[in-house]
């Protein structure tokens, strides 16, 4: 854990900075969406306070409770928000702390050196926006209560008895009438996040409860996350089911202007993009100047090494970035006074003091490991020679498939059904397995808009091939040309031929997988079209309901997953009426039922791929196609029971 701060946390140290009115009129500019992710960006709000604690030194764990009205609970036992009179509002300081937009311990106080919370927006916020919210605050053995009401204090401060303990405790209801389309949490979305919590703050234990899901003998679903390791637990996490070619390498630094934690390992993979950089605690998807930072030493440590030691001869290329990053995962974990965030989402890290630090952190260590472990550093230079060769060997195809293009006009694909739309941002294409479901979603579409893009047989899976093999698959080479962005060097995002490209597979195993697949191939090779927006996942239904009988035929109800297929016959007068028909693949549908359910912009559902849910996907390929056999043993093992598709 981290060395404890000054233990001078009062009153004194919480400035007011604007009120709260805006947040519940306009709720989007400060957690992004009134979706699923300003739902869950709720939860990591009140968790990061806690988490700064942890920071400070003074809290060592945190629970995490989703009750079955999917209001949530977080407890930890850090020192508890202060509770006595603020010195300017005249009120209690912890009333400040939920009723003020921007009032909190790290604007300038003694109370936090490093704040992961700064980023946010604070826990007034998850106020403003939740029907009702309680605290417990246990604090100089006393414990006191307070409640809200849409960021309206309802219930004073109290005492309500006396503790041996400190620490805060947050219960909050999101607000219907703000998040109107959901209000289910996530296990898997949670999850995903306390690991990375757990893994960059080490020795901090997280523990997740689900009170919606019980096991056979009434126990709560749970898990605890706690790594001794930090982040070199993170890196053997990400490098599981791969080959690697060294032992993780760690190191540290720190000057006036913060500390820097890095960890490195390669594997035999092709992948270029397993970089993770953190930024206090926030994971910076948009990069910055500690990330800058990281790469430049990275490429100038392995090149200088590599000429020093012959590996590169004189009249051999120097290795470029991507050569170096070849089958790397790393984690950049930098702890700082005052993050400056910029970039679309806020989420690249603009301090330049901290690109000194890292560059020169990384120089030295990754140089002396280099020096003392010649043979891992010699399997490290050969894999990035193998990248240069490789990435060579795709310009060559890249070329030929340029001139071949200027002979053939250019043309695109054969398979390819395009729409009449030339304005990209109006423009869709949907990618869909093979020529069954192509023809009926051909016949289905509005050509006006809507592309259509049949692929024949199983896209590659590019993360057991490198990029010159990937460009010499037929399926993936219509892909990059549809899209019309290139791909490597070539890469050009503004070039996008369609600014919706929408996965359209079927609901069984084989389209999970091929889903999985294409996934993987955007975040390995486009992660800036996933980050753009661009890229999409169409949700056709599993099962038509209708009479039996009817003369008509019609589908009185589509069905999207089971548990609702379930419910609904529950709810019918006379099952025995009705015909549950179950779509094996797109192309047992219709055009019309088709257009309908999938393809019709107002009454289809479509879910817009993240960067988080292709790093999923390219991990659950990792598992399961990956150099490691004991990952795909135990998913068989833990998910054998539960397959629900597959068709014998």
């Amino acid at each position: 854990m981290a060395e404890k701060q000054s233990s001078h946390y009062d009153a004194g140290d919480i400035q007011v900075l604007e009120g709260l009115e805006a947040v519940r009129k306009r709720p989007g500019m400060y957690i992004g969406s009134t979706g699923t992710r300003g739902l869950h960006h709720l939860v990591y709000e009140v968790v990061d306070n806690a988490v700064d604690e942890a920071l400070a030194g003074y809290c060592t764990k945190i629970d995490v409770i989703i009750h079955e009205d999917n209001s949530i609970t977080v407890i930890d036992n850090g020192r508890g928000i202060p509770v006595e009179k603020h010195p300017k509002e005249k009120i209690p300081t912890v009333e400040v702390v939920l009723t003020i937009l921007h009032a909190g311990g790290k604007f300038g106080g003694e109370g936090y050196k490093v704040s992961g919370g700064l980023h946010g927006v604070g826990v007034s916020c998850v106020n403003a926006l939740s029907t009702r919210l309680e605290v417990e605050v246990c604090r100089d053995g006393k414990k006191y209560g307070i409640a809200f009401s849409r960021g309206k204090t309802v219930e004073k401060l109290h005492q309500i008895g006396t503790s041996k303990t400190t620490g805060t405790t947050v219960t909050f209801w999101p607000d219907p009438e703000i998040f109107t389309d959901t209000l289910v949490y996530d296990y898997e979305t949670l999850q995903e996040r306390f690991r990375e919590m757990a893994f960059l703050n080490k020795g901090l234990r997280i523990e997740l409860t689900d009170e919606r899901q019980q096991d056979e003998e009434g126990n709560f679903k749970h898990e605890t996350f706690k790594y001794d390791g930090g982040i070199v637990d993170f890196v053997k996490y990400l490098n599981q089911g791969k080959e690697t070619l060294n032992k993780p390498i760690y190191f540290e630094a720190e000057n006036a202007d913060g500390t820097v934690e890095v960890v490195m390992q390669w594997s035999t993979s092709y992948g270029t993009n397993g970089i993770m950089a953190f930024a206090n605690n926030i994971n910076t998807h948009e990069g910055g100047t500690h990330l800058d930072g990281f790469k430049n030493a990275l490429t100038r440590t392995i090149n200088d090494y590599a000429r020093s030691k012959g590996l590169l001869k004189e009249k051999d290329k120097n290795l470029t970035g991507d050569d170096a990053r070849e089958g790397l995962a790393a984690i950049i974990s930098v702890k700082l006074h005052d993050p400056q965030f910029e970039g679309q989402t806020k989420t690249k890290l603009g301090n330049v003091e901290i690109r000194g630090l890292v560059q020169g952190a990384v120089t030295k260590g990754l140089s002396e490991y280099l020096e003392e472990n010649p043979t891992p550093a010699k399997r490290i230079v050969g894999k990035a020679s193998q990248a240069l060769k490789a990435r060579e060997a795709a310009r060559k195809a890249r070329e030929m498939t340029r001139r071949k293009g200027v002979l053939d006009s250019f043309s695109m694909p054969g398979k390819l059904a395009d729409c009449s739309s030339r304005e990209p941002a109006l423009s869709e294409m949907f990618i869909v397995e093979g020529d069954s479901a192509g023809g009926s979603a051909k016949q289905a579409r509005d050509r006006k808009y809507q592309a259509i893009l049949p692929l024949r047989g199983k896209i590659l899976n590019v993360e057991r091939a490198g990029l010159h093999r990937a460009l010499s698959s037929d399926t993936i080479s219509s892909l990059i040309t549809a899209i019309g962005t290139n791909i490597g060097d070539d890469y050009n995002g503004d070039n996008a031929r369609y600014h919706r490209i929408i996965i359209m597979t079927d609901a069984d195993v084989d389209g999970a997988h091929i889903r999985c697949l294409l996934l993987t191939f955007f975040y390995r090779y486009m992660p800036d079209l996933i980050n753009r927006g661009y890229i999409y996942i169409a949700q056709p239904p599993l099962y038509g309901l209708k009479k039996k009988n009817s003369a008509s035929g019609k589908i009185l109800k589509y069905i999207y997953n089971d548990e609702a297929k379930d419910q609904i016959m529950a709810q019918l007068e006379d099952p025995d009426k009705y015909d549950i028909q179950r779509y094996k693949g797109l192309g047992e549908m219709d055009p019309e039922q088709l257009w309908e359910t999938t393809m019709e912009p107002e009454t289809r559902t479509l879910i817009q791929v993240s960067i988080e849910d292709a790093a999923a996907a390219e991990r659950a390929v990792s598992d399961l196609m990956g150099d490691d056999v004991e990952p795909r043993k135990e998913f068989i093992q833990k998910n054998a029971l539960d397959v629900r598709f597959l068709d014998i």
